[in-house]
């Protein structure tokens, strides 16, 4: 079974309620979201091998440590995803970008693809699937499984807020895929929204209703 880790690092947390705020208008909102992702990237990040690097200091010739070549890449979920990659593209700038493009049905509540453009490589990297609120899991279960449709095999999930029913949802679909958040919250409600969670994260991104 995979792992869900929950990020509790103060700064997370601090700015995490600055973002669930009512009062929080667009603009201070997507300077949270990319913060926040910046600060979970690092801990996302934490398993990453590593290998030996010979280097010239000023001083002399040492023996290092630098990222074994393991290639990255960063999949938004359209459109809430994209308030998440320059976070996470600030500490990881190398990693290629792919989108997925997804809406849930008002009436049955399953996502629907109108989009899908991944690297051409996507079996050969680390991905990160990106979508600030894990709610149903509909929206991550069908990004996902569209990514090892095309190949991909090494896949991580990054919300900033998750209900327990999303994240088992994840679980029983995709048991290989680890999970990353900042915030677990009580459940859902009878709108599929999550509960205290912080409204529609794509509407206070972009300003839309």
């Amino acid at each position: 079974m995979s792992k869900v880790v929950v990020m509790d690092h103060p700064l997370i947390q601090h700015k995490l309620t600055m973002l669930r705020d009512i009062n929080t208008g667009s603009k201070d909102f997507r300077d949270l979201v990319k913060e926040i992702s910046m600060l979970m990237a690092y801990e996302m990040t934490r398993e990453l091998p590593l290998e030996d690097a010979e280097i010239e200091t000023p001083l002399c010739t040492m023996t290092s440590k630098t990222l074994a070549g393991k290639k990255l890449g960063i999949i938004p979920i359209l459109r809430a995803g994209l308030g998440m990659v320059d976070g996470v593209l600030q500490l990881i700038p190398a990693a290629k970008v792919g989108h997925i493009g997804l809406y849930r049905d008002p009436e049955t509540l399953q996502p629907v693809e109108y989009y899908c453009k991944l690297p051409s490589d996507v079996p050969e990297r680390e991905l990160f699937v990106l979508d600030p609120m894990l709610a149903t899991g509909g929206s991550a279960n069908a990004a996902i499984q569209f990514i090892k449709d095309r190949g991909g095999v090494n896949i991580r999930l990054v919300s900033l807020i998750a209900a327990p029913e999303g994240v088992d949802a994840v679980h029983k679909a995709h048991p290989d895929v680890d999970i990353y958040v900042a915030a677990m919250d009580e459940k859902l409600n009878d709108h599929a929204y999550i509960v205290p969670g912080l409204g529609d994260a794509g509407d206070r991104l972009f300003g839309t209703k």
